[in-house]
């Protein structure tokens, strides 16, 4: 692919998520950005919500890591079905009945106003680290697939990339941000099924071959029954619950989109509806992967990549011209998707929670400058991530941010399973302990639980060392 079809694509699909944001922003005020008026049809959210959920990371990851784990991921997924169904019927009433734009405000409500500035502030890192890091994967790919070619240094492609997202944000907040998840869940989605469409054309299959490859190999073995083992299905299912209860349901980026529809029903219709199509979903990127694996073993390509590297080097080096540019549109469209509405959503919480100001009030400047200051926070941790240049760190930071959403847990399930009262100036040191205790457990599990080691549970027990830190700091009655 030359530099000029690469940067035709991408320039293309901008001007596009202008147009929409030119639209959508027009007549704007504070109600739109923070709520989108609490008009969105559910349906449009329901599936613009697949991209948020997806993201960068997770079209780029998951079929490559079927090469290792098979498809034990799935396991996790049809947890994520109970997950949602507690977040559409405990979550969003409560939600809906106190009128919030701010989800943290509940915790304020609840315990005081240490426990609520705390969990807003655990938001905050997560969401700064998670779209940090999906920004830096996006622009690496695209640094060299285009600014490579032009000697353009890699902090000011980083830059370009999140003077866009603020560009088509700004303005419309959440109501843009509503519609242009649509379009980038649709362009993710159709990356994944051209994609298998090119494999199935080189390799001479009809729809009904590819589903036999797809049956037919070890690597679409799923389910895992291994007490000890990492991916056991039982501890897959209630992590992956649990994961879509904290990573959704107490997650003010995902919870925003939620409730910008016009009543509760309708956005409990958006969650069910949404829960059904991430599954199909997420079953097309796990038959992608085993489609790859089955590529590379037909060709007999000499793969040195790491799996991360499967789908983008396919993609880019034997998928053609239309291989490579709907894999760039889908990959940009996955990691945008996700880092756009966290860019709003990081505005929302610090502009309600830390400067305590009223969303239907809007001081237009001081948002813009919140704005602004996220859009400038994420560049830098971009170019920390790029300097540490180490994937292991980086990996291991991405993973420190998700230890952040346990003292949530925690904090919400202590609020709405207890009417129990506590010393809300301890609250911070309880929620910092939590993660603190959870990672000492965690790396020396083998030696101190006869050989156990963790998996994705651990936000189970991060959250129930919140639980028990909570427990202890009761009041009396």
């Amino acid at each position: 692919m030359s530099p000029l079809l690469v940067f035709s694509v991408i320039a293309g699909y901008f001007i596009l998520l202008m147009t929409i944001a030119h639209f959508t922003s027009k007549n704007s005020d504070a109600e739109s950005f923070f709520t989108a008026n609490r008009q969105s049809p559910w349906y449009l959210v329901a599936f613009g919500m697949i991209g948020a959920s997806l993201s960068g990371v997770t079209f780029i990851s998951v079929p490559g890591e079927v090469g290792n784990s098979h498809w034990a991921y799935f396991q996790m997924v049809i947890g994520y079905l109970l997950g949602y169904w507690v977040i559409a019927t405990v979550l969003l009433p409560l939600y809906y009945k106190m009128n919030l734009v701010s989800i943290y405000q509940y915790l304020d409500s609840r315990f005081g106003r240490n426990a609520y500035k705390t969990g807003a502030f655990f938001f905050l890192v997560s969401r700064v680290i998670g779209a940090s890091f999906r920004l830096f994967l996006v622009a690496t790919v695209l640094q060299i697939a285009f600014f490579d070619a032009f000697n353009i240094p890699f902090s000011v492609s980083v830059f370009v990339t999140i003077a866009l997202i603020w560009l088509y944000t700004f303005k419309g907040g959440i109501k843009t941000i509503v519609w242009t998840d649509t379009l980038q869940t649709l362009f993710m989605l159709l990356a994944v099924g051209i994609s298998i469409s090119i494999i199935g054309n080189q390799l001479n299959l009809s729809f009904d071959g590819l589903i036999q490859v797809i049956q037919s190999s070890d690597l679409s073995d799923t389910f895992v029954w291994k007490w000890q083992a990492p991916r056991n299905f039982f501890k897959q299912f209630f992590a992956g619950a649990f994961i879509a209860i904290v990573m959704t349901g107490l997650d003010q980026d995902m919870m925003q989109k939620n409730l910008t529809c016009r009543s509760l029903k309708d956005a409990q219709k958006n969650v069910f509806w949404f829960s059904v199509i991430l599954i199909f979903a997420n079953l097309l990127f796990l038959s992608l992967g085993v489609l790859l694996y089955h590529f590379v073993s037909v060709n007999q390509i000499d793969l040195t990549q790491t799996t991360d590297a499967l789908f983008p080097y396919l993609a880019m080096n034997h998928f053609g011209v239309l291989g490579g540019v709907v894999f760039l549109l889908g990959v940009t469209a996955a990691a945008y998707s996700s880092a756009d509405s966290a860019l709003t959503a990081l505005t929302t919480s610090f502009y309600i929670d830390f400067l305590d100001k009223d969303p239907s009030k809007s001081d237009s400047k001081k948002r813009m400058m919140v704005h602004f200051g996220f859009s400038a926070l994420i560049f830098l941790v971009i170019l920390i991530f790029q300097a540490i240049n180490d994937d292991s760190v980086i990996n291991s930071v991405f993973r420190v941010a998700g230890y952040t959403y346990g003292p949530l847990l925690g904090l919400y399930a202590f609020g709405l399973f207890t009417k129990k009262q506590v010393k809300d100036q301890w609250v911070p040191l309880v929620c910092i302990a939590a993660p603190i205790f959870t990672y000492l457990i965690n790396e020396n599990s083998v030696e101190w639980l006869r050989g156990y080691k963790f998996g994705f549970e651990l936000l189970l027990l991060n959250g129930l060392l919140t639980f028990v830190g909570l427990w202890g700091l009761t009041k009396k009655s």
